[in-house]
């Protein structure tokens, strides 16, 4: 049986669309991430989860990452936004959400911040620690 939960068949030219349309931000946060790919980290762009895309997945660790420009700030946009979360964070996924000026803004920064994430889900592991950048 088909795993329906991860890349969907039916989001796949949505998908397609989305990671070759990227906004100014999230083309920052893909160059960002590709740094850390000598470390382990290998993000997917504009993975699906169910029936949402995200823009980044890390799914070792089942972490999604949002770059949320301005769109994002409508109240329609915010409460379409809790219930994704909501969804993904009942399916054992974790959530980090960056707004595109953060990461124009400084996308080490960001990625500091996702490598920390990281870390603290490793918690107790015993893993060793990323490099830094």
């Amino acid at each position: 049986m088909r795993d329906q939960f991860n890349n969907r068949k039916e989001l796949k030219d949505r998908r397609r669309d989305l990671r070759n349309n990227p906004t100014h931000a999230e083309k920052k946060m893909w160059q960002g991430l590709q740094k850390h790919r000598a470390a382990g980290y290998k993000f997917r762009r504009q993975h699906s989860l169910g029936h949402f895309i995200v823009d980044f997945y890390l799914p070792e660790w089942k972490l999604a990452v949002e770059v949320d420009g301005t769109t994002h700030d409508d109240s329609q946009t915010k409460e379409y936004d809790e219930r994704r979360t909501e969804f993904l964070r009942g399916n054992g996924i974790h959530v980090i959400r960056f707004t595109d000026g953060e990461v124009l803004w400084s996308v080490d920064m960001c990625v500091e911040k996702i490598i920390e994430k990281i870390e603290e889900m490793k918690g107790g592991l015993n893993l060793p620690p990323a490099p830094s950048l």
